[in-house]
């Protein structure tokens, strides 16, 4: 086997070896290397990414995965870190309408709007009283998500006593309700029209669950869009992972593509480089995996010194997967915003279908999802053509799309789905002007991704599985192997990615605090951390490296 430095070969620097280029590898690689770390991102495809892809195929440009630009603060704190603005590093645009709803049995659609009060008062025109409720609501979920910032998304629980302040004190019933009741139940509580329900708590799929699964703690989440509004990145959500790649090259990481771990080496309790499939060994002093956690732990580490070995993932939950569709349309669609919801009438029994310990099949009619991103961008189409993304929420079985056959069944599914959503926008002609160019299954997460049972987002949003009960990002048997990305804390999502990156620099750090790091971070700010023991011996190590001739 060959045998490689991942650094330069100075050996009072700390080099650190990334596995994944996702969205938490690719920050974290920028962060350590600003930290002084010599960095190597390793990624097994071609390009960088992740769950976060683009496709480009005749004359249409799709965002394979994440399409919705929410959270705003979590992109800005970690560009500032890095010394630089959102402004300088995307083209961000503001959405209005937000997003375009269809609900089965009404034709007529429902736009929410960057104007709240008019948003309000049409939801009082569907249910007189719900309106004013869901002001009520909004407001208190503003509040919630401020109290998520300063106090529980960019800590590592490494101290939970630490994040307990007054304000938290003061709002400990509350936080104990929002821990052990639903998000559906506390819509319910509040709301009364199903489809303004609906509208609350469609959220709970960016959480990888269903509102009658997940904590009502995510009731936050209805201020990032009927508040805080919805922006789109010009050049998609993949110009995001462009410019974190470029801000990480910029700082002096190291990026390789087409480079598959094969496993993590661990020597005498430490890890001490990884092994590609090529044979190729990289010598490191801290591994960090933003790969799939399951696929980490039970395929990369060895067996003794996996900390979250094969029989301790039958008490976990995947969460969701998705069929996604990539289509393109001939004519325009004025029916379609960027956005758009289709939500089912039976919602309960739609999620049953797709989530949770019963017997799980694909839905139909499904609640989908449909990004018309040529609303915004027309280059993502030839002339006079439209771009479609539509996701459907799918069972996590890692069968669906795994036989020639599967996958022929799952394109006519998508039909179906394409089908209804001409049905309900009343787009008579939909499918005669429509070509589908790719179809994205659950084997395809399972076998491209190493998702654990072809999840399509990370592991899901549960009261056991979020917060503090979240895999911590720190390996319990093997002390300088760290996690970040989706399957670890804080969870779910490209700003929760962010910041999962982040928190890999405050374990290195020492840093207990609860609230993100100052900005801008020094040049070699690793190098002060206050730690004792393998971490803080490690990142001490770390210096400012010649930023000069980055891959």
């Amino acid at each position: 086997m060959e045998v490689v430095d991942a650094g330069t070969g100075v050996s009072d620097t700390l080099r650190v070896v990334i596995i994944g280029g996702g969205v938490g590898g690719l920050a974290t690689a920028a962060i350590l290397a600003r930290g002084g770390a010599d960095v190597t991102l390793l990624e097994r495809h071609d390009a960088v990414g992740g769950r976060a892809g683009r496709l480009s195929t005749g004359g249409y440009t799709f965002d394979t995965g994440p399409s919705w630009y929410l959270m705003p603060e979590a992109f800005e704190q970690f560009f500032a870190l890095l010394g630089r603005r959102v402004e300088d590093e995307l083209d961000l645009i503001e959405l209005d309408p937000r997003y375009r709803v269809y609900f089965e049995g009404h034709r007529e659609p429902l736009d929410v709007t960057a104007d709240a009060e008019s948003n309000y008062a049409r939801f009082n025109e569907m249910s007189p009283g719900d309106g004013d409720a869901i002001r009520d609501y909004v407001a208190e979920s503003g509040s919630l998500y401020r109290l998520a910032l300063d106090r529980f998304l960019y800590t590592t629980f490494e101290r939970p006593h630490a994040v307990v302040n007054f304000a938290v004190v003061r709002s400990l019933p509350r936080l104990a309700s929002l821990l052990t009741r639903s998000l559906a139940s506390k819509i319910a509580g509040r709301v009364r029209d199903p489809r303004l329900r609906q509208i609350l708590g469609y959220h709970a799929v960016f959480l990888g669950s269903s509102p009658r699964r997940a904590p009502s703690l995510f009731s936050l989440m209805s201020h990032l869009d009927l508040a805080d509004g919805v922006r789109y990145p010009r050049g998609g959500m993949y110009a995001l992972i462009e410019a974190i790649e470029r801000v990480a090259r910029e700082e002096g990481a190291r990026v390789r593509t087409g480079a598959d771990v094969k496993r993590i080496l661990v020597e005498e309790g430490l890890a001490v480089g990884v092994e590609l499939s090529s044979g190729e060994v990289i010598a490191a002093d801290c591994v960090v995996s933003g790969a799939d956690l399951h696929h980490t732990e039970t395929e990369l580490v060895p067996a003794k010194y996996q900390a979250h070995p094969e029989k301790t993932w039958s008490k976990r939950g995947p969460g969701v997967s998705a069929l996604l569709v990539m289509a393109g349309v001939e004519g325009t669609l004025p029916q379609l915003e960027h956005h758009n919801l289709f939500f089912t009438s039976d919602w309960d029994k739609n999620f049953a279908a797709i989530v949770g310990d019963g017997t799980l099949e694909p839905p139909f009619p499904a609640s989908v999802y449909v990004c018309k991103v040529t609303a915004t961008e027309p280059s993502a189409a030839p002339a006079s053509h439209e771009n479609l993304f539509m996701l459907v929420p799918f069972p996590a079985d890692p069968k669906l799309g795994a036989t020639d056959a599967s996958r022929a069944d799952l394109t006519g599914h998508a039909r179906r789905y394409l089908e209804q959503v001409a049905a309900w926008a009343g787009i008579p002609d939909l499918m005669e002007r429509t070509t589908i160019l790719r179809v994205t299954t659950p084997s395809d997460f399972s076998t491209s991704l190493s998702a654990w049972r072809g999840s399509a987002l990370g592991l899901e949003h549960t009261v056991r599985q979020s917060a503090m009960f979240r895999p911590a990002n720190l390996s319990a048997k093997v002390p300088n192997l760290l996690y970040t990305g989706s399957s670890t804390t804080p969870g779910i999502g490209v700003p929760i990615c962010l910041i999962s990156a982040e928190l890999v620099a405050k374990r290195l750090l020492g840093a207990t605090s609860v609230g993100p790091l100052p900005t801008p971070a020094p040049p070699g700010f690793l190098a002060r951390s206050v730690r004792r023991g393998v971490l803080g011996d490690l990142a001490r190590r770390a210096q400012p490296t010649d930023r000069e001739g980055a891959a």
